[in-house]
């Protein structure tokens, strides 16, 4: 007699159902971009979407209140010049998000709440040293101000973007960068490249730890920290068919798990639950989302259920679990866009008949409040993301933050004047706050105030006008030599005629006499107005 055991498992009965079109968004342009995005990033407050847009890039944010039928003139975020390729929340600010474009410039950006009433273009601050497109924006889960952007110029740069600052430079990739992930509190970062291999960092050094080969296909790879410290990763092999693994950052060249999927085109991006260690496989242009639950008994990886729907999905968006609600147990809520312009709201749920708080479920999860610095996590000091529990509901902090970029001053410019001036700090500020990193300013000294000092431009733009001037006053002194010979011609010829006529004239003659003085001396005297004006011109130039 032979019998078969079922794995026990409280996510083993989790269902999707999607929300009633009216309770969903539509009439959204979704980015028709080639590029492996999820065009999609959720927060608590705001959904965000990349969009088609004339003219350069843009995405589009709604709060979530925002449902139906969405405007065609609803105001974007619009200040790339080129198509936006990725976006990102700032998970310790949801009034915050990062974005990268094809204009090679990642911009941040402040959203006010309830939402933008008008069209979006000036950026809290811009990040450049990307040479080609920029693909990939990630925060960091702990430490506040720190953005990850990588490009097609092969380059990873780690930002602190509340000085605008360049903190690490990883040069070490040959070939495009896909993904990129920090474990859990930081301190590692891993990647996948086209070269097919996946890598190990340091993200404060820069230093590569280990790499090894990831999937034997040669389409796009992605790769995430799980939370205890296991990678999955997702993938082709050399028959394109799709593939997920799951390896030690020790021994990344032998995977723990290698399973086949299916052998279809679409990238496979992995959505992960810290909370519940569950892990959501979307491929661009499915019709399905499949879960799966990781433990530490084999097979390790297990199968849970495929959510199944009509329409192929274009991008896709995970709530973070603060956004969830816990009073109908559910455990995900992903944001679905489909080719036809509806973003679909879907449920995860777990079935319990219990109205009451289930804590198995809802383990302590993610805060909004970072865990250190910047300038700690530089220096050297790691911290797990601060958590909290959702039993007494969720209340936004973000309101009272707002994102404020001080420059740091270039210590080389030396002050003008007598009494020393001060090289003041360029700063960029969406408002004060408790979203703010300090600057070096140096204070002016109290001896006298500093000189005014003009920019190269400013001097090429003062002499161009004096030289459009003198022109000017050249143009006018010719016309009045020309205006000048009319008039003493004119002179020549009344006399003549007055000779022929004789005395019948004669009363005219004074009069006209007069007339001629007068228009000969306003003549003179606007040339002797224009004279000194070229006077005035040469003494400036």
């Amino acid at each position: 007699m032979s019998f078969r055991v079922v794995r026990s498992s409280k996510f083993r009965h989790v269902y999707g159902q999607a929300l009633k079109r009216e309770q969903c968004y539509d009439n959204i342009r979704v980015s028709k971009s080639s590029w492996d995005s999820t065009f999609c990033a959720v927060n608590p407050k705001f959904l965000a979407i990349i969009v088609e847009s004339a003219g350069g890039g843009a995405f589009i944010v709604l709060p979530h209140n925002k449902v139906g039928r969405i405007a065609a003139d609803h105001p974007l975020v619009g200040g790339h010049k080129g198509p936006v390729l990725d976006i990102a929340w700032c998970p310790h600010n949801d009034n915050v998000i990062a974005s990268g474009s094809e204009d090679c410039v990642v911009k941040v950006w402040q959203i006010p709440d309830g939402g933008l009433s008008r069209t979006l273009t000036e950026p809290v601050v811009d990040l450049v040293f990307h040479q080609r497109r920029v693909g990939l924006v990630l925060w960091h889960p702990s430490a506040l101000n720190v953005l990850l952007t990588a490009g097609s110029d092969n380059q990873v740069v780690i930002w602190n973007v509340g000085t605008g600052e360049i903190l690490v430079h990883i040069d070490s990739h040959p070939d495009i960068v896909y993904s990129a992930c920090f474990n859990w509190d930081g301190a590692k970062l891993v990647t996948t490249c086209k070269d097919k291999k996946i890598r190990i960092y340091d993200p404060r050094t820069g230093e590569l730890e280990s790499e090894a080969m990831c999937h034997e296909g040669s389409k796009a790879t992605r790769a995430i920290f799980l939370r205890h410290g296991l990678i999955f990763t997702t993938g082709f092999n050399r028959s394109s068919e799709r593939q997920y693994s799951l390896r030690a950052p020790d021994a990344l060249n032998e995977p723990i798990v290698m399973v086949e999927l299916d052998t279809s085109n679409g990238v496979m991006f992995p959505l992960y639950d810290a909370d519940t260690n569950l892990i959501y496989l979307c491929g661009k242009g499915d019709s399905v989302i499949r879960y799966f639950e990781v433990t530490p008994e084999p097979p390790f990886v297990h199968y849970i259920n495929t959510f199944q729907t009509t329409e192929p999905q274009r991008g896709i968006g995970l709530m973070p679990k603060r956004g969830c609600d816990v009073t109908t147990c559910e455990v995900a809520k992903f944001y679905r866009m489909n080719n036809n312009g509806l973003c679909q709201v879907i449920s995860m749920t777990v079935p319990r008949k219990s109205d009451l708080f289930q804590e198995d479920l809802y383990p302590d999860t993610l805060a909004e409040d970072a865990a250190i610095s910047a300038e700690e996590w530089i220096d050297g000091k790691d911290a797990d993301p601060i958590t909290f529990s959702l039993k007494g509901g969720y209340v936004s902090s973000s309101a009272s933050k707002s994102l404020s970029v001080n420059k740091k001053v270039n210590i080389l410019n030396k002050p003008r004047g007598g009494g020393g001036g001060s090289s003041g700090a360029a700063s960029s500020s969406a408002g004060g706050g408790g979203y703010s990193s300090s600057a070096n300013n140096n204070e002016a000294s109290d001896a006298g105030p500093p000189a005014a000092v003009l920019s190269e431009k400013d001097l090429r733009s003062i002499q161009d006008e004096i030289r459009k001037l003198k022109a000017i006053i050249v143009k006018q002194e010719n016309r009045i030599r020309a205006l000048e010979a009319k008039v003493n011609a004119g002179n020549g010829d009344e006399t003549d005629a007055r000779n022929k006529n004789g005395s019948g004239s004669g009363s005219s003659a004074p009069a006209a006499a007069a007339a001629c003085d007068s228009k000969a001396s306003e003549s003179a005297n606007d040339h002797a107005s224009a004279s000194a004006a070229t006077a005035a011109a040469q003494e400036a130039d």
